[in-house]
């Protein structure tokens, strides 16, 4: 395909088409570039010849110290995964110092704050200081190469200098939303055995201003690791300080704005993000520097059709693995000006999100599906009021999206001109996997499907006894055929339960723990959690096809299906339904054609036997639902509904409670 590599693949090398049994095989040989070649080829050379298509581009593409002098030594089943060998880079240089030394006063950070309007924008050169001041002040307190510090900090660019000044010295950050409770980052904290913590007095979110500090005060009680906590001032407002605290921005003011880069081993860590585990207890994901951060500035440029100049706007928070690979390390890799969201969808307004593209001209929109169903509730004139003739790209994360907010995404905010890419990937694959683009050019995109899957990226469907399943229009649980650059090293402190979680179950493959379909043309989307799925008399059903029906009802922008128990069915689907804002609505007529969208969908036993109507779901506050609870809740075992304190607004569990024992009565005096 035509220019979707540049020279940088193989800059010094030819290419040269030989014939194989599967089709034509991309050898290299001497010089030339890209021109010409399809998508299909150069996907081909990844997965049969990962050795030369990872190596060449990772020589081209990243600055080296040392040169690495071995693509890959990887034995999946035991979870022995290494990329690029006896090389040394250092990730702040490759996101930072390359830049400046082109272009220093090009925007690296457009921190768009609470209040609109008062976006503050952040050179290269700007950042690279501020990263060097903030990495000399952790040296002089004792932060030395493969220490973990903590960051418990909002969006915003202190935030994004910590975890560069970071990886400048070597040391290895762990990001905590700042959202989480005292508790939830102490846990993080002692499982990481963190020597400091960098937060903020307060953060400011959707008018409101959020104490940080009182937090983790709380939180460094139980941490005896913690030697310091490094205060930066979001707002004006004091804070009481304690003998571990030290002002930031003042101890920065005293130190260089030069700073040394430590050398670092492609497969030393950079960083380890906490995500949910089975079993309740967070688990800590370690990322290493070089295979990371190639994919990330890979996957970026690719699959968001990312060009030199472009506005990026990714609105995750950094406390996510979104937002270190597609707010921080991908974009900044790329030399591109990333955008830093951190208010909120509705704030002061719904056309919040719209408004900032227009005045920020944004050309790349990244965003959660929970958000934009959350929008499409209202007017779309708090769209079409706004220019949003800048985007060129619409990007969908975290979750898969339904078809009632694909066609809203696109058609409502894109005017149906720009492509939207339905992303699938997890914090373990360090970026994107499956996704519309990049593909041929002009190819299709079909809604609400992730579709194809990235250079590298080998996807296997594997029945329950562990045999793939070949063929099309076929569903199974989703794999990955092979290792990839991105993908997560080990649990911290925990190797035998990374393999037992990735490896275990179908050995030779990563285990995604997602179910999947590959429909008829080739192409997969994502069905749901394989926890998610419920077995109706012998009918194996993604909850995440359910949810999809019914939330094509136009009265309907957000479901949440859970299996429950069932005598003889062995279980049966539970659907909570949110409504929109409408007095006319007959609920029981919406519930009776709900009943008939999901046979008509999908097949009659996929109708659920209850639907609850609610007025919102149990969210965390990075959005996603809380499926335990309303499982509790259906099954009536609501006296122990486990730790609720990650969730965004904890009082909608007694709001769901309450209308569980309506709905159950009225089923009472209807029998």
């Amino acid at each position: 395909m035509n220019d979707l590599f540049p020279p940088f693949l193989y800059h010094s090398r030819k290419l040269e088409r030989k014939g194989s049994c599967s089709g034509q095989v991309l050898r290299a040989a001497g010089d030339s570039n890209l021109a010409g070649w399809s998508y299909n080829e150069l996907y081909e050379l990844s997965v049969k010849d990962p050795e030369t298509f990872w190596g060449s581009i990772a020589k081209e593409r990243l600055t080296w110290n040392k040169p690495f002098d071995q693509v890959r030594d990887c034995e999946i089943t035991s979870g022995k995964i290494n990329w690029f060998l006896g090389g040394q880079l250092n990730v702040s240089v490759n996101c930072l110092d390359v830049h400046v030394a082109k272009h220093p006063d090009r925007v690296a950070l457009v921190w768009e704050r609470d209040e609109p309007g008062t976006e503050v924008k952040v050179t290269y050169r700007e950042l690279l200081e501020t990263t060097c001041r903030l990495a000399n002040t952790l040296k002089r307190h004792g932060v030395n190469k493969g220490d973990r510090v903590a960051i418990y900090m909002p969006v915003s660019p202190i935030g994004v200098a910590a975890m560069l000044a970071c990886a400048r010295i070597g040391a290895v950050h762990t990001v905590v939303f700042a959202g989480f409770s005292s508790e939830a980052l102490a846990g993080r904290i002692q499982d990481a055995q963190c020597k400091a913590v960098i937060t903020c007095n307060q953060g400011v979110r959707g008018g409101r201003f959020i104490d940080l500090k009182p937090t983790v005060d709380a939180a460094v009680k139980n941490c005896p690791t913690v030697q310091h906590v490094f205060v930066a001032q979001r707002t004006t407002n004091p804070t009481p300080m304690g003998k571990l605290d030290i002002p930031l921005e003042e101890a920065m003011a005293s130190e260089s704005a030069q700073c040394a880069p430590e050398p670092m081993g492609s497969e030393e860590m950079l960083f380890m993000l906490h995500t949910s585990g089975s079993t309740g207890k967070p688990k800590g994901i370690v990322h290493t520097q070089a295979g990371y951060l190639l994919y990330a500035a890979l996957t970026h440029q690719y699959v968001f059709d990312y060009h030199p100049g472009d506005v990026f706007g990714c609105v995750a928070d950094i406390g996510w693995v979104t937002g270190h690979s597609y707010v921080v390390y991908g974009p900044l890799c790329n030399g591109a000006t990333t955008v830093l969201f951190e208010s909120t969808p509705v704030y002061p307004d719904p056309g919040r999100y719209w408004e900032t593209v227009q005045r920020l001209g944004i050309n790349q929109f990244y965003g959660a599906p929970t958000a934009i169903r959350l929008l499409l509730k209202y007017e779309e004139s708090w769209v079409k009021k706004y220019d949003r003739s800048s985007l060129k790209t619409l990007g969908s994360v975290g979750e898969p999206i339904n078809h009632e907010a694909w066609e809203w995404f696109y058609n409502v905010v894109g005017d149906g001109r720009c492509p939207l890419v339905d992303t699938w990937w997890q914090t373990e694959t360090g970026g994107v996997c499956i996704a519309p683009r990049p593909a041929e050019k002009g190819a299709e995109i079909v809604p609400a499907m992730a579709m194809r899957p990235f250079f590298g990226i080998q996807p296997v469907l594997m029945e329950e006894k562990g045999k793939p399943i070949s063929g099309n229009d076929v569903s199974g649980a989703l794999c990955i055929g092979q290792p990839w650059p991105g993908m997560a090293r080990t649990i911290f402190g925990d190797h035998k339960r990374f393999v037992d979680a990735y490896f275990k179950p179908y050995p030779g493959h990563y285990f995604t723990g997602d179910g999947a379909y590959r429909s008829k043309e080739g192409y997969y989307q994502i069905t749901g959690r394989m926890d998610d799925v419920i077995n109706i008399s012998g009918h194996r059903l993604g909850t995440a096809e359910i949810e999809d029906a019914l939330d094509e009802h136009p009265a309907v922008p957000e479901t949440a299906v859970i299996g429950i128990s069932h005598d003889i069915k062995g279980e049966v689907p539970f659907a909570f339904v949110v409504l929109k804002e409408d007095p006319s609505l007959n609920h029981t007529a919406v519930v009776k054609e709900l009943r008939g969208l999901v046979a008509t969908k999908i097949a009659k036993y996929a109708v659920p036997d209850h639907f609850l109507v609610v007025k919102r779901l149990p969210k965390t506050r990075s959005g996603k639902i809380m499926r335990r609870i309303l499982r509790k809740v259906a099954m009536e075992q609501t006296g122990d509904l486990g730790d609720v304190s990650t969730l965004d607004d904890p009082s909608v569990v007694a709001e769901i409670i309450k209308a569980h024992a309506q709905y159950k009565s009225l089923r009472s005096q209807n029998t």
